[in-house]
């Protein structure tokens, strides 16, 4: 269940204001259609936080131990620093659509998201948890929770989201959560 809550928790606050965010507001005014877009964002997410979360687990299988432990740690601590960055999301909106609503979002949230900062927190927490399938569960309930009133209110969101205020809290999370990490592997390896 922590890993679930957690994973939950950390991509839905580093998601706020990420481009694939900002990608799913351009999706909602390009296309006005909110259904295939979110379930083109959920199976994108599934898809792409399924891999991640495997690569974070099978690593972690892989190469567990003190320095791994602290690696992981450290990881989590780039990503506080790494959310108080905005994103920009190029020009997307000007280049015309081949292809329906549903798999423009499919194609182009899992290409988006490769090494976006909620891909590499999913490694990060799939390393941490081992747990695949709640970690994935998690990641993409996150997302989920980010982005579909993203593409429901479309621009709206963007009048009334504090995105500074948010990354904030999320860059708080990602830095208490690598700070447990590094306290645990410290206590773990009487360090």
């Amino acid at each position: 269940m922590e890993a679930l809550l957690t994973s939950t928790a950390v991509v839905a606050l580093a998601e706020i204001g990420d481009k694939t965010q900002l990608l799913a507001i351009v999706l909602a005014t390009r296309f006005r259609k909110p259904m295939p877009i979110v379930a083109g964002i959920f199976a994108a997410t599934i898809a792409n936080h399924f891999l991640a979360a495997l690569v974070g687990s099978q690593v972690a299988y892989i190469l567990d131990g003190q320095w791994f432990r602290y690696a992981i740690a450290v990881s989590f601590i780039a990503m506080a620093a790494w959310t108080l960055v905005p994103d920009k999301l190029d020009d997307e909106d000007e280049k015309p659509a081949r292809f329906g609503a549903f798999i423009t979002t499919l194609i182009a949230f899992f290409l988006v998201e490769m090494g976006d900062k909620t891909q590499v927190a999913t490694v990060a927490l799939g390393a941490r948890f081992h747990d695949v399938f709640a970690v994935t569960t998690g990641t993409t309930l996150g997302m989920m929770i980010a982005n579909v009133p993203a593409v429901i209110l479309g621009h709206e969101v963007l009048k009334y989201v504090p995105l500074k205020i948010v990354r904030t809290i999320a860059a708080v999370l990602f830095l208490v959560i690598g700070l447990w990490v590094l306290g645990q592997t410290a206590h773990w390896f009487g360090a």
